[in-house]
């Protein structure tokens, strides 16, 4: 498959380049394509150190050619960005391409992390999204509680569990294979995209429990 990361030049989309560029060809996105192309060099050297082969290629591009050539586009954006770019890129997704959305509605407050949707009253990052989209139903809305900084290194084994919403079953099944391509990640089905707050607002959860506790980027596990 090809890949597409909106906001690929960040920490989430090195993560995921390295992590699935063994099987897949992964396209860094960006507004200015340099910029992706710069670092996608940097993620293909990097992967080359880590693996002794691996299947896929690590490219960049501006974000709309990204948005035009992927089966997967995973949307690794700050919810406040959501329209503005959403607007711009989803009309150019194919019908067919199933879009992923790690995007939480947080603040940090002086109570610690809110969960805007609830704070604020508005629409979860999945409602914001979903009404760009042609095809409504291709939206997953997954990997909310990963870590970045573990993400970004592929010696570290995360041994968490990623909380899926979705409403098309060959979407879910493809974003629930991307997460058992990343080592002892399990996938674990919320239900329908209406119910994708759910997932979200775990995010804010974990990270106060992180804070408080004196916990090290922590993942959720449920045994």
């Amino acid at each position: 498959m090809k890949i597409g990361i909106i906001g690929g030049t960040g920490g989430m989309g090195k993560g995921f380049a390295l992590r699935w560029c063994e099987n897949h060809d992964v396209i860094i996105g960006s507004r200015e394509s340099p910029k992706a192309e710069e670092a996608a060099r940097e993620y293909s050297e990097l992967a080359q150190k880590e693996y002794v082969s691996f299947k896929g290629k690590i490219s960049g591009k501006d974000n709309t050619s990204v948005a035009k050539e992927s089966d997967v586009l995973v949307l690794s954006i700050p919810y406040e960005n959501i329209d503005a770019i959403c607007s711009q890129l989803l009309p150019h997704v194919r019908d067919n391409c199933t879009v992923i959305s790690p995007i939480v509605p947080l603040i940090k407050t002086d109570l610690g992390f809110e969960f805007i949707s609830f704070k604020d009253k508005k629409p979860s990052a999945f409602e914001l999204v979903q009404k760009h989209m042609r095809n409504k139903s291709r939206l997953v809305s997954a990997f909310h509680t990963i870590s970045e900084k573990k993400l970004v290194d592929p010696k570290l084994v995360l041994d968490s569990d990623i909380f899926v919403c979705g409403d098309a079953e060959d979407s879910i099944n493809i974003v629930r294979q991307l997460i058992t391509e990343i080592k002892n990640l399990r996938p674990i089905l919320l239900g329908p995209g209406s119910l994708s707050y759910l997932a979200e607002v775990a995010t804010p959860i974990l990270l106060n429990a992180m804070i408080k506790n004196k916990m090290k980027n922590p993942g959720i596990k449920i045994i």
